[in-house]
C-alpha cells in the first residue's frame, strides 16, 4: 500500500464516515457511495429528485459497509445547471455538502472512456481525498445564501435584455441590409418604413415589412422593460432598508466614476456575501489572477485565469477604463499612465487588465474598511457619473 492510501486508511480509520458523490441529470441521479477505505465504491441509479429514495440508499450503503447508522454523510456533485437548492436540500437533511467546480478537476488527457458511473466513481474518490486533508484536489464553489443569491435577479436580467435588445437591433438591420438598404434603427425608420426602398428602387416586400414591424415591437418591449427594472434599482436604493448590500452600494457611488450599473454588479455578485481574507482571494474571485508558465528553458505568461465570476471580470475591465477618465490624479491611473500610457494599444489592452485587478481591491478595501483609494475623488452631494 502507497503512503497516500496508507494516510487515507488511518484517516477513515479515526473517523468513520459515508462518502457520498452524486452525478446529477435530468431524469435519473448516478449515486457512488464509499467508506473511503479503499473498496470499490457502491454505485446506484435513482429518480432525478427523490430525496426519500436517497435516503434508503444512504442508510443501506452504511449499513453495506458496517457503519454506525448515526455516522456522518458527506457529499460533492459538480456545479451545473441545477444551481445551490440541491446542496440546500442535502444540508436541511444533514447531510455535509460541497459543490464542486468542474473545470477545477484534473483529467486523463489521452482519449479515455466516459461514464455517469466511471465518473460518479472518480468524483467519490476525490471527495474521499478532499475529507483527508487534500484541500487542492479540487476547488469549492461558494454558496450564496437565499437573499443573496436572490438579490442577483435584477442586475442579471437587465444584462440579458440589453443583449436582447441589441440583437433586435441588429436582426433588424440585417434583414435591410440584404435588400441593400444600410440604416440605423430609430423610431424615424418605422416610420418612413413604407417609403423605404430597395437597391433597385423597389419598396420593400409586405411580408418583410410585417417582419421587420414585429422584431421592433419586440425590440420596444425590451427597451419598456429595460426603463422599468432602472426606475426599480432606483427606488430600492432610496427606500429600502439600510442593508448591508444597500449601505455598500451607496458607499461606492460616491467615487467619481462608479455610478449605478457598476456598483449593483460588484456588490450584488462578490461584495454583498462573499468574505475575502487579502487581495490574492479578491483577484481569484474574479479570475484576475496571472497564470504563468515554466518548464525548463520555457517561460511564458498565460495571461490570467478566467475561472472566476465572469459578469464581475467584464464591469471590472469596463470600469477601469471608466476609472482613468473620471479618477486621472490618483495613485492608481497614475501607475497606469506610467507604465502603459506610451504603449501600443495591444498593451494598453493588458495593462487594463492589470488595473482591472488592482482596481477591484482597492474597492473591496473602500467598502469592508472604509479605506478610500489613495488619491480618488468623492462625487459632490446630490450629483452622480454616469457609465
Amino acid at each position: 500500500m502507497n503512503k497516500q492510501a496508507a494516510l487515507l486508511t488511518e484517516h477513515s480509520a479515526k473517523e468513520s464516515r459515508l462518502y457520498l458523490a452524486i452525478e446529477l441529470s435530468r431524469k435519473k441521479w448516478k449515486l457512488a457511495l464509499s467508506d473511503g477505505k479503499g473498496g470499490r465504491a457502491r454505485i446506484r441509479a435513482i429518480e432525478a429528485r427523490d430525496f426519500q429514495q436517497l435516503g434508503g440508499e444512504i442508510e443501506a450503503a452504511k449499513k453495506h459497509f458496517g457503519l454506525e447508522a448515526a455516522s456522518p454523510t458527506v457529499s460533492c456533485y459538480e456545479a451545473g445547471r441545477e444551481g445551490f437548492w440541491v446542496h440546500r436540500a442535502l444540508t436541511e437533511k444533514g447531510i455535509d455538502n460541497i459543490i464542486v467546480d468542474a473545470a477545477s478537476i484534473d483529467v486523463k488527457r489521452r482519449k479515455r472512456a466516459k461514464t455517469d458511473r466511471i465518473d460518479a466513481e472518480s468524483l467519490v474518490r476525490k471527495l474521499v481525498r478532499y475529507w483527508g486533508g487534500e484541500r487542492g484536489v479540487w476547488s469549492v464553489v461558494r454558496v450564496p445564501s437565499v437573499e443573496a443569491e436572490d438579490g442577483r435577479q435584477t442586475h442579471r436580467e437587465i444584462g440579458s435584455l440589453q443583449r436582447e435588445r441589441q440583437q433586435h437591433r441588429m436582426r433588424i438591420q440585417s434583414l435591410l441590409f440584404t435588400q441593400g438598404v444600410d440604416v440605423t434603427v430609430t423610431p424615424k425608420l418605422m416610420r418612413d418604413l413604407d417609403r423605404i426602398r430597395c437597391w433597385n428602387g423597389q419598396p420593400l416586400g409586405a411580408e418583410l415589412r410585417e417582419r421587420i414591424r414585429r422584431e421592433y415591437a419586440r425590440l420596444g418591449a425590451a427597451e419598456k422593460d429595460l426603463l422599468a427594472l432602472g426606475k426599480q434599482q432606483k427606488m430600492r436604493l432610496k427606500k429600502e432598508p439600510m442593508t448591508p448590500a444597500m449601505e455598500k452600494i451607496r458607499l461606492m457611488q460616491q467615487l467619481c466614476g462608479i455610478a449605478m450599473k457598476s456598483s449593483w454588479v460588484f456588490v450584488m455578485e462578490l461584495f454583498g456575501w462573499r468574505q475575502f481574507q487579502n487581495r490574492r482571494e479578491v483577484a481569484g474571485a474574479l479570475g484576475l489572477t496571472p497564470m504563468p508558465y515554466q518548464s525548463g528553458d520555457s517561460t511564458h505568461d498565460q495571461g490570467i485565469s478566467r475561472a472566476g465570476n465572469r459578469k464581475v471580470r467584464a464591469m471590472a475591465i469596463e470600469i477601469a477604463w471608466s476609472w482613468l477618465r473620471y479618477q486621472p490624479q490618483s495613485r492608481l491611473s497614475q501607475w497606469y499612465q506610467q507604465r502603459f500610457g506610451s504603449a501600443g494599444g495591444r498593451m494598453r489592452r493588458i495593462g487594463i487588465v492589470a488595473m482591472a485587478r488592482r482596481l477591484m481591491v482597492d474597492l473591496w478595501r473602500f467598502v469592508e474598511f472604509g479605506i478610500v483609494p489613495e488619491g480618488a475623488r468623492m462625487k459632490a452631494s446630490g450629483t452622480s457619473v454616469s457609465e
